[in-house]
């Protein structure tokens, strides 16, 4: 491919790069803009840029997503290149062949890259609901959560951040590789859940052995159960948190009124200090439910005010969705 060819072409292949590593539904690719690409060129060499930005990603070739998924893409791939080139890409069957005679791993993986030419890497459940639980996959919120901090990140530069329903690990991994936090408690109640959140912290090469020294660039980290019905004001002050956070989990009114209730706890423990900052992000399905949750919390008497929004241009989303993040003053 030419410079200027290349040049032209590296949005494109940016975006089929963050789309592929974190394996989001393939109706989001932009397929127009490589069809235009692909007629106006007649070399292979954007496909092969294509194949080495997906399947043949250093990321992607040490942690694979589905094998389903990479079937999915190499497929629509090859229909592009057919639809306008008669020559076959050899590579491209090459790539398909060695799929369809891999095994099927028993856990996925989701890739994002961050600012810093890092990544976070996660691994997940195939299905949105698992044992039981929505918390073995990322949602939208914790993206958008993510990304707010990391444009903010002297909010949790040498802090304690306590997160709340941590679920696949996103938010607090990317803040811990790019935020510089003293600690960070990721938590959760469900089994399942802790079990792949221990997994993804080892992951992402931070430690949970408790000896471990915080430094600026490895937090002291601790994955704990922590259940928002029976967790206790004390059990919560011995955490010490500096801020507290949350993503995606006003999804039905029980939910919010044990995030309320837990909220007041971490509020009254804090007569001898600081409270902490507290900042929650949800997904606006349902109104109702996050009308509930801002009711709720004016009765339990804790101030709030919306985060101003900031763009979505960093991680890829699975599709557009009205997000937003609340700043509670505990």
């Amino acid at each position: 491919m030419a410079p200027e060819e290349s040049a032209e072409a590296a949005p494109l292949l940016r975006s089929f790069e963050r789309r592929f590593l974190a394996a989001r539904a393939l109706r989001s690719f932009p397929w127009q803009s490589l069809e235009e690409k692909l007629r106006d060129s007649s070399g292979s060499e954007l496909l092969l840029d294509i194949l080495q930005k997906t399947v043949k990603h250093p990321l992607c070739v040490k942690h694979p997503p589905s094998m389903k998924y990479a079937w999915s893409f190499l497929s629509e791939l090859i229909r592009k290149h057919e639809a306008i080139h008669t020559e076959p890409l050899d590579e491209l069957y090459e790539a398909l062949a060695e799929i369809l005679t891999a095994e099927e791993p028993t856990r996925c993986h989701r890739s994002y890259l961050l600012p810093s030419g890092n990544s976070v890497t996660l691994s997940e459940s195939t299905a949105i609901i698992s044992h039981g639980t929505t918390g073995l996959v990322t949602w939208n919120a914790a993206l958008y959560l993510a990304e707010w901090a990391m444009e903010n990140p002297a909010g949790f530069a040498h802090r304690t951040v306590l997160e709340l329903g941590s679920g696949a690990g996103l938010t607090g991994l990317a803040i811990c590789k790019m935020c510089r936090p003293r600690a960070y408690v990721f938590s959760d109640c469900h089994s399942h859940v802790l079990e792949q959140l221990q997994g993804n912290v080892l992951l992402n090469g931070l430690s949970l052995e408790p000896n471990v020294t915080a430094d600026a660039e490895s937090p002291r980290v601790t994955v704990a159960r922590v259940d928002w019905d029976v967790v206790t004001a004390p059990q919560l002050a011995a955490f010490q948190p500096d801020i507290v956070i949350a993503a995606d989990v006003l999804y039905c009114p029980e939910t919010v009124l044990s995030l309320v209730g837990v909220l007041q706890k971490l509020s009254a423990c804090q007569k001898d200090q600081r409270a902490p900052d507290a900042y929650v992000a949800f997904t606006i399905r349902n109104p109702e439910t996050c009308q509930l949750f801002t009711t709720e919390l004016g009765r339990a008497g804790i101030p709030w005010e919306e985060v101003p929004r900031h763009d979505q241009k960093l991680f890829p989303y699975e599709e557009h969705s009205e997000m937003a993040i609340l700043k509670l003053m505990l």
